[in-house]
C-alpha cells in the first residue's frame, strides 16, 4: 500500500472478497540520502499515514517494511551504472522485478501469507491448455502497466493478484469516494520516485559525489561540434539542451561511455528497423521455437508496433519491425504482445539502422 488510491481500492476489493489481509507499505529510501526534502517524493510520512488510515478504516493490520538496502543495491545502483555505461535505464521495471514481486513475496511467505496484491492495472489469467499463468493487458488501456511487469516469473504470477485489472481509473476513484478513503482524490505519481524533479544527472552526481566528466559532441559525419556536460545528461532522441547551433535540427543519435562522446545527427538518423535484446523473460512460452508475429513496445507510452521476433539464444532475441522505429534506446525494455497477452520482453542492447 503506497498511500495512493489504487493500492487502497485493491486492498478494499480483496477484503470485500473475504480474504484475510494485512497492509504493507515499503520503505524504499530515505529522502535525505537522495538529497530531497522530506515531502518531495514517495516514501514520505504522509504516504505512510495515508496507507495506514485506509488499512485501519478496513480493520486491517498495517506494517512498514524497510527495504532501503535492497532498493539501493538492486534499483538505485543499477540506475546509476546503466547511465554511466551510456544506456538509459527503467528503474520502475527493476523495482517490480527485484523488490515488489521478489523480496516482498519472500517476506509475505515468511509471514505465512501466500499472495501479494498491488494496485497495478493488469490482469493475470491461467491458460487452460498448458496451465501457464498469463499476464494480460488491463481493461483500461490508458492505464495499462504490463510494460513494467513483463519480468514477472510464473511463480510470481501464481502468487499475485491485480484486482484493478478489470476496472477503469474513474471506477477506482468512485469506489474510493464511496468508501470515504482520505486519498480518493490523490494525484498519481508520474516520475521516478527517487528523482521526482527529473534531474537524473544532478541526482547521480549528488548521490555518488562524482561529477560526470565533460566530453566531445560529434556529428555522425565526424565533425566535432562542441563539448557535452557528461553523458548522463543525454538520452537518445534528445533535441533540446544540446548547446549546439546548426542550420538544421540535430538530435542525440548515440552515446559512448568508452570514449565519452555524444553523437548527433538529423532526425532521419534516429530510425532503426531492428533491435537486439538480452536478459530475456518469457511469460506466455518457455521458449520461442520459431519466429513469431507480435506487436511491440520499446517505451512505456509508445503505441505498439507490428514486428517479427526471433529468439536467438537462451537469453537473447531479435526484433524486426514492419516499419522503422524512432529513437529505440539501449537500456530500455522491449515488450512483446500477442493481442492482450504479454509474450515477454528483454533489455534493448543494440539497433540496426535503416
Amino acid at each position: 500500500m503506497s498511500g495512493g488510491v489504487d493500492s487502497s481500492v485493491a486492498a478494499w476489493l480483496m477484503k470485500e472478497a473475504g480474504h484475510d489481509c494485512i497492509g504493507i507499505t515499503l520503505k524504499l529510501f530515505v529522502n535525505d540520502d537522495i538529497g530531497k526534502p522530506k515531502h518531495s517524493s514517495c516514501c514520505s510520512l504522509d504516504d505512510v499515514n495515508d496507507a495506514r488510515a485506509v488499512a485501519y478504516r478496513m480493520g486491517m493490520p498495517h506494517y512498514v517494511l524497510n527495504f532501503t538496502e535492497d532498493f539501493r543495491e538492486r534499483v538505485i545502483h543499477r540506475f546509476i551504472e546503466t547511465y554511466r555505461q551510456g544506456a538509459t535505464p527503467n528503474p520502475c521495471i527493476d523495482c517490480n522485478r527485484f523488490i515488489k514481486f521478489s523480496r516482498l513475496l519472500e517476506r509475505a511467505r515468511q509471514l505465512d501469507f501466500d499472495t501479494i496484491v498491488t494496485g497495478h492495472y493488469a490482469r493475470i489469467e491461467r491458460d487452460g491448455p498448458n496451465g501457464r499463468f498469463l499476464l494480460k493487458r488491463s481493461v483500461d488501456t490508458r492505464k495499462d502497466q504490463t510494460y513494467v511487469l513483463y519480468a514477472m516469473t510464473q511463480d510470481q504470477l501464481a502468487h499475485t493478484e491485480f484486482p484493478l485489472g478489470n476496472l477503469t481509473k474513474p471506477q477506482v476513484r468512485d469506489l474510493a469516494c464511496a468508501q470515504g478513503f482520505e486519498n480518493a482524490g490523490k494525484h498519481d505519481s508520474q516520475d521516478i520516485c527517487f528523482v521526482p524533479d527529473r534531474d537524473y544527472g544532478g541526482f547521480i552526481e549528488h548521490y555518488t559525489g562524482k561529477i560526470s566528466p565533460e566530453g566531445t559532441i560529434v556529428h555522425e559525419d565526424g565533425r566535432v561540434l562542441g563539448t557535452h556536460r557528461g553523458i548522463i545528461r543525454y538520452t537518445i532522441g534528445q533535441r533540446r539542451g544540446l548547446g549546439i547551433a546548426l542550420n538544421d535540427p540535430v538530435y542525440v543519435k548515440a552515446k559512448s561511455a568508452a570514449d565519452n562522446t555524444v553523437t548527433l545527427g538529423p532526425e532521419t538518423s534516429l530510425y532503426a528497423k531492428s533491435l537486439t535484446a538480452a536478459d530475456l523473460n518469457l511469460i506466455a512460452h518457455d521458449r520461442l521455437e520459431r519466429p513469431l508475429r507480435v506487436t511491440v513496445k520499446t517505451r512505456y507510452l509508445q503505441t505498439e508496433q507490428w514486428a517479427t521476433v526471433e529468439q536467438t539464444g537462451p537469453d537473447t532475441l531479435r526484433v524486426d519491425f514492419d516499419e522503422p522505429q524512432r529513437a529505440i534506446t539501449p537500456g530500455q525494455a522491449v515488450v512483446l504482445y500477442d493481442g492482450d497477452v504479454v509474450v515477454g520482453g528483454g533489455t534493448i542492447n543494440d539497433t540496426t539502422e535503416c
